[in-house]
């Protein structure tokens, strides 16, 4: 069944290693684009009710009830398999976890990204550890159990006994979802900008070096195991069962519809995308235009590797598309990034540290 995500690119401020298309901007722009996004939502062809809602961006959290319930009432589909709303921790009340949960709502992800006061601090955040233990209790508190924690790997002042104690309150907290993402060094997040012109600012010079990194994401593999979470892909570890229904669909080519900006769409034929920032949105739809900025084939067959193979159980490809990649993945399995068991194909532990460029191999 189709997935549906809705993006809500408004921020309160800006965290440093974001690359998201979100912002801090005009909150005379939220009136029109909350419009526009309700607009294009009821005016969508859904065919068979979708089983699933994401709410990302961007601070979907700070909605009032009134505006998610606008925005929620024309997907259909409730009560939904699995709905989610992105929260930053540190203004969640239980009167807002009630209405969530009225609205259909049943997962909460929570960008904790550390539980490292001066980690947070370096990253803009306003929360502490504490604050997301007692919205956790919570949450937990008004029915809402089903907790994704995202933990960052790489942040400004991070060490390795900082790390562990990320972990231990991780422990501690248990909560049955944790996505855990290592820092992307890019010209689309401030503190990846800093990093690579050689400044400064935002904790650049205090960022841990990419095998110190990488050995925070085998820690955390190791742990989160010991926990009783599977790794069940590349960045987010789930208690059985508790995995996330919305964002297998993605790794799955399962078919998905993405509203307002920069969200993406896929059916499975073709892939879509909106145009990026808030502010074109509005116009679009101000001007009666599609907010579409470009559509194109989708190639399942490339796209199951590049995508499907950041799953931990592989993929299953089907024999023409053993013989379109047979060389791409005998080199990978000689160096040692991939394995075959079987019909199936899966990155190894190495394979997974490198992913980015055994996906290389399927993008070209």
């Amino acid at each position: 069944m189709t997935g549906v995500y809705i993006s809500i690119p408004f921020c309160a401020q800006k965290c440093t290693y974001c690359n998201f298309a979100s912002a801090v901007l005009p909150r005379s722009l939220l009136g029109p684009y909350l419009a526009a996004l309700e607009a294009e939502i009821t005016s969508a062809d859904f065919g068979d009710p979708p089983d699933t809602v994401y709410l990302g961006g961007g601070t979907p959290s700070g909605l009032s009830p009134e505006a998610l319930g606008r925005l929620l009432a024309g997907v259909p589909g409730r009560p939904w398999r699995e709905a989610t709303i992105e929260a930053s921790p540190g203004g969640i009340t239980a009167e807002q976890a009630r209405h969530w949960r009225g609205l259909g709502l049943n997962r909460v992800s929570l960008g904790a990204q550390s539980f490292v006061p001066r980690e947070i601090a370096a990253t803009g955040r306003k929360h502490t550890p504490t604050q997301v233990a007692a919205e956790i209790a919570l949450l937990r508190g008004e029915g809402l159990d089903n907790i994704n924690v995202d933990l960052i790997g790489g942040l400004a002042h991070q060490t390795a006994a900082g790390w562990r104690e990320s972990l231990d309150w991780i422990e501690r907290l248990a909560p049955p979802h944790v996505s855990v993402y290592m820092l992307e060094v890019d010209d689309d997040s401030r503190l990846g900008r800093e990093i690579t012109r050689g400044g400064a600012r935002y904790g650049a010079r205090s960022v841990p070096e990419p095998d110190a990194v990488a050995d925070f994401y085998l820690e955390a593999v190791e742990h989160l195991a010991a926990m009783g979470f599977e790794r069940y892909e590349i960045s987010n570890f789930a208690r059985p069962g508790c995995e996330s229904v919305h964002n297998r669909k993605y790794w799955r080519l399962e078919p998905y519809r993405g509203f307002g900006a920069d969200a993406h769409s896929f059916d499975g034929a073709l892939r879509w995308w909106n145009v990026e920032t808030a502010a074109e949105y509005v116009e679009r739809f101000r001007s009666g235009a599609s907010p579409v900025a470009a559509t194109e084939p989708a190639d399942p067959g490339r796209e199951r590797f590049w995508v499907g193979l950041r799953q931990t159980a592989g993929i299953e490809p089907a024999p023409a598309e053993w013989r379109r990649f047979a060389e791409p993945v005998r080199r990978l399995t000689e160096d040692g990034l991939m394995e075959r068991a079987g019909e199936r194909l899966r990155l190894t532990p190495r394979g997974v540290l490198l992913s980015n460029l055994v996906f290389q191999e399927f993008l070209a």
